[in-house]
Parts: structure tokens; sequence; C-alpha cells
């Protein structure tokens, strides 16, 4: 895949080090770029290849001086096989139903997510995002850009209850997972690990060659869960290769 060069320089500037959020002790950077609204896809395309990610209309990527610890990990689809227990997941799961909309905020979707954050993030950085946070997380993109609902069961041909949602890029090679939440009460469910799977089945029927699922962060334990997914490819300064996940 050639890598696409936009009509417009681009300009990266780098943040002010700031506590890192997954590594006591640590302090962490990032370089950005804002995105430009008439070439914005096919920027993001090419800094997703180089480890950026998006948020908003604002591509990112660590900068820390003293610390690599963060990869830009992506799952490639032909080579992924589910193990036992992510099957038992899929099979946990296949009540559900999946609509694809508009990346188009709701109330309802809000409403999950302030549940999900005050559950299992209360002292993370989102822990006050605002419903206006929220229509400039989920609408503010110059991307190719959807939201997927999973649902319970339809009732009398109206959609059943809200229980997961993820905020998916299109990108040219893959589905890119922005964010995903769901109804914490549900943990037996393992719902964040079926968005993933699900993704992974959603690229494997539509040709796709890879799920990017942002960094995965050695050492930290919010981030653990990213690495049972094998194979899985991180970045590293030769290229992506596949990710060592000892040592």
């Amino acid at each position: 895949m050639t890598q696409h060069i936009p009509n417009r320089e681009i300009r990266f500037y780098l943040t002010a080090p700031s506590v890192c959020p997954y590594l006591p002790g640590q302090t962490e950077r990032k370089v950005f770029a804002h995105l430009p609204v008439a070439d914005g896809a096919t920027v993001n395309d090419s800094l997703t290849l180089v480890g950026f990610r998006r948020s908003q209309n604002i591509a990112y990527r660590p900068a820390c001086e003293a610390c690599s610890a963060c990869v830009s990990v992506r799952i490639p689809v032909s080579e992924f096989r589910a193990s036992r227990s992510e099957r038992k997941v899929l099979i946990k799961n296949s009540d559900l139903e999946r609509y694809l909309v508009e990346a188009e905020a709701t109330q309802e979707q809000f409403a999950l997510l302030r549940r999900y954050l005050s559950t299992r993030h209360a002292d993370g950085g989102m822990a006050d995002m605002t419903w206006p946070d929220y229509i400039a997380m989920v609408e503010d993109t110059p991307v190719r850009t959807h939201m997927i609902e999973y649902r319970l069961s339809s009732i009398d041909g109206e959609p059943g209850e809200l229980i997961g949602c993820a905020l998916v890029d299109l990108l040219q090679d893959g589905l890119s997972l922005v964010y995903s939440f769901y109804d914490p009460d549900l943990s037996k469910r393992s719902l964040g690990s079926f968005i993933i799977l699900d993704h992974i089945d959603q690229a494997r029927l539509t040709g796709m060659t890879f799920v990017y699922l942002g960094y995965w962060v050695r050492g930290s334990e919010k981030m653990a869960y990213k690495a049972r997914f094998t194979p899985m490819e991180g970045l590293a300064p030769a290229g992506w290769a596949p990710l060592l996940t000892e040592g």
C-alpha cells in the first residue's frame, strides 16, 4: 500500500509532559496533527500505518522520551483463529442483534456510556464527559466513521435494549476501533472481548485485512486484554511485525 501525500502540508505539534494514565510514575507526551476536512480519510489512513490514532479531528501518537511501552497493534484477520474461550464468548452473545448506524450521538448511547464510565473508569480521563463532549467524540470526524450498536433481541418489531456500542473508522485496509463501551452489569457476557471478536468477523466478511486496536501498553493491567488476541502485529521501528508480549 502506497503512502498518501496530502494536498497541503500537515503540521505536527508536541504536547507538554503530563501524568501517564497507564504506568505509575511515568509521564507522557504526544505528537498530534489536525486532520484536514477535505482530505481527512486518506491522511488518516496513512498516519494509522505509522502508529497514529484518531480522536475527533486530531491524529496523535505517543512521543515519550524515556519510555516506549505504548505499541500500536492490529489483528491480521486472515490469520486469526478464535480460541476455545473466544468461541464461547461468541456463542454466549449470539442472541444479540447488530445495527450499523450513522455516527450521530444519541441520548440512549450517552446514558449507557455514563454507566460504563462510572463503573469501569470512574477515575479515568473521560469520567466527567458531558453530553456535548460525547457529541463531539462521535460526530466531529473528517473520516469514514460509523457506530455499531449491540442490542438484545427485538420485541414486537422494535429494537431491543442497547447493551453495547463501538465507534469505528473504516480505513483503506481495515477497521479501526476508536472507542467501545457496554453495559457494566453484564460481565458474564464478556462484551469487551465480544466487540473485538465481532469486528474481526465483520472485517473478514467484508474482505478487510486488519482490525486496529489502538495501543497495547507493556506493563499496564488496563491494556493486558489486548495481548490475548493472537496472532497480533505491533508497530516496531522497522515496521509492523508479530507482537512479542514477553520480555
